[in-house]
């Protein structure tokens, strides 16, 4: 990941009166969103979320945010206040909790409902809430909260407008200005223009689709589509994959069902777990006698059936990966099937989400997506939404928050055409001062990735999984020879394994002499260390390698003593 200020030191002391903001994540990737605000040595934490591994982190299932910066200072940690639902915004809040469990928890209804269920998985059962909507206000320590309802891809999310003797912050959370919402609650403009008449000294927005022009789709326009998707396969089975906590989208399959005669099944367990707590909560609209279990809805005839499940990114242990390759437990792909991928494709995840398309359609599905029709909107502003916000809001200072640098960049140049001039761009640890009502930047702190690999936490480094790397596209040989120290020779070897090379049993016969000799010709000159020595049957056996086989393994040489 590159630094733009790769020559910050740490910050200096933070000046009385002075609010800091440190981002621990989501400033330079599309994911694991956290923010830290300091003031008068209290803290308030700005959501806790994880990003998902791309294919050069191998064995990692997900990478957190750095509390390293704070781990010193949970004590002083006053709330953590979550501004939506979805899993980057959310999902490292157990590991959170787990190195300071009491930490108050703060955010909507349908928020910490998803986040509880999560939270009971990882068996953190006694944790504090405060359940808050749109409109409210509440106090922690010198921060005054105020929620603002903002409409994105997952109902009940909340912009926060954060007040302390430095200021007043706006912080958007993920937002855009649809017009026409499905459950009707648009981003409360009005509210953001009063905020800019009090005065907005620092505006922390969206910066996803800020390369996008004009208005981001509105998600009614979907619903046609949908619709036409259905009478189009009217004599055949009808799956949806979309995210297991796109309730929108699930609301707008379940509709078209209906009005097609058709049952619904959910299959994935994180989508049967959101859809029950949504539809318990209100925020899923479900017609009775629609929702069926997946077996039960295979003894159906196809015309009758629409499978809701995960996996529209490709994820390979995923519901539909597993339909792709046929070998789910009882969902078996026919030819004539119709799959809607009903989302966008996350950065890095493309040739999954391709690999899964053509798993479909080898078996005959007709496969519907993105690319091919309106399926799928974004659930972020785009320039003109930014545009019309910077112009009601009229904040002194911006800093462009979730989103990779590119779109970072891209939002500063708007908040800058509208006249806003303090623009700050800062990544992830990059430490920003609101001070007299001006943003700097005012230092660096370390932020790293935190790997959780199984059921560790941090113990996986970036040397690890270069490692892993090396293994998976390079190939392993390792050497075995056992020598004689009192004679100055090899007595038995060297024994060569290989896994990941064309081999067969002449394939390192030429390699086996040179490494004899190197050996003999070391302890001749005086060299008795094994570590010295299995060097230099790392050095010969590596530059033959790559001599002959253009490879760079991982090499485990191992010298012993007779």
């Amino acid at each position: 990941m590159s630094h733009p200020h790769p020559e910050l030191s740490a910050p200096h002391e933070l000046p009385k009166g002075g609010l800091r903001i440190t981002p621990l994540g989501g400033l330079g990737e599309v994911g694991r969103n956290m923010t830290v605000f300091e003031y008068d040595g209290r803290l308030l934490i700005v959501d806790c979320g994880v990003l998902f591994p791309e294919d050069h982190h191998p064995g990692v299932d997900l990478i957190l945010p750095d509390f390293e910066s704070i781990r010193d200072r949970l004590d002083q940690v006053e709330a953590l206040v979550l501004t939506h639902g979805h899993e980057d915004h959310i999902g490292a809040t157990p590991y959170l909790l787990r190195e300071r469990g009491d930490i108050p928890l703060v955010g909507s209804e349908l928020t910490l409902a998803l986040l509880g269920s999560k939270l009971r998985e990882h068996r953190l059962r006694e944790t504090v809430h405060h359940v808050v909507a749109a409109g409210d206000t509440i106090t922690f320590g010198p921060f005054d909260l105020e929620f603002v309802a903002v409409n994105h891809s997952i109902p009940d999310a909340l912009a926060i407008a954060i007040r302390t003797g430095a200021g007043l912050v706006l912080h958007t959370g993920d937002f855009k200005m649809d017009q026409l919402p499905l459950d009707g609650r648009i981003t409360d403009l009005n509210a953001f223009a009063r905020l800019g008449d009090e005065g907005v000294d620092l505006f922390m927005t969206d910066s996803t689709n800020a390369e996008v022009p004009g208005f981001t789709t509105t998600e009614k326009s979907i619903g046609p589509v949908l619709d036409s998707v259905f009478h189009k396969a009217a004599d055949q089975r009808i799956i949806v994959a979309c995210f297991a906590s796109h309730i929108h989208r699930v609301q707008q399959v379940l509709d078209a069902a209906v009005t097609h005669g058709r049952k619904v099944a959910y299959v994935g367990r994180s989508m049967v777990r959101n859809m029950a707590i949504a539809k318990d909560l209100g925020y899923l609209k479900v017609p009775h006698g629609v929702i069926v279990d997946a077996k039960e809805l295979a003894d159906l005839p196809p015309h009758k059936q629409v499978l809701i499940s995960t996996g529209s990114q490709g994820e390979p242990l995923s519901a539909l990966s597993r339909i792709a390759q046929r070998n789910h437990n009882f969902v078996h792909i026919e030819e004539g099937d119709t799959v809607v991928l009903a989302s966008s494709l996350i950065p890095g995840n493309e040739n999954a989400v391709y690999r899964v398309i053509n798993g479909l359609s080898r078996w005959g599905a007709n496969v519907v997506h993105k690319g091919n029709a309106l399926v799928h909107v974004s659930g972020h502003a785009s320039a003109g939404e930014l545009l019309y916000c910077y112009n009601i809001v009229k904040p002194k200072n911006v800093l462009p928050i979730h989103g990779e640098i590119r779109h970072m960049r891209a939002n500063a140049d708007l908040a800058r055409a509208t006249g806003i001039e303090n623009v700050v761009i800062a990544e992830d640890g990059v430490v920003v001062d609101l001070v007299d009502g001006k943003a700097e930047i005012a230092g660096k702190v370390p932020c790293g990735y935190v790997f959780v690999d199984g059921s560790s936490v941090g113990d996986i480094t970036e040397s690890s999984l270069k490692d892993r790397r090396i293994l998976g596209e390079e190939g392993f040989i390792s050497v075995i020879v056992v020598v004689d120290s009192q004679s100055g020779h090899v007595v038995s070897g060297p024994e060569i394994h290989a896994r990941g090379f064309v081999e067969n049993e002449h394939t390192f016969d030429g390699i086996r002499q040179p490494i004899i000799d190197a050996l003999d010709k070391a302890m001749a000159e005086g060299v008795s260390d094994t570590h010295q020595l299995q060097q230099s049957v790392r050095r010969v056996i590596g530059r033959w390698v790559s001599n002959k086989h253009r490879r760079r393994p991982m090499i485990v040489p191992v010298v012993i003593e007779a």
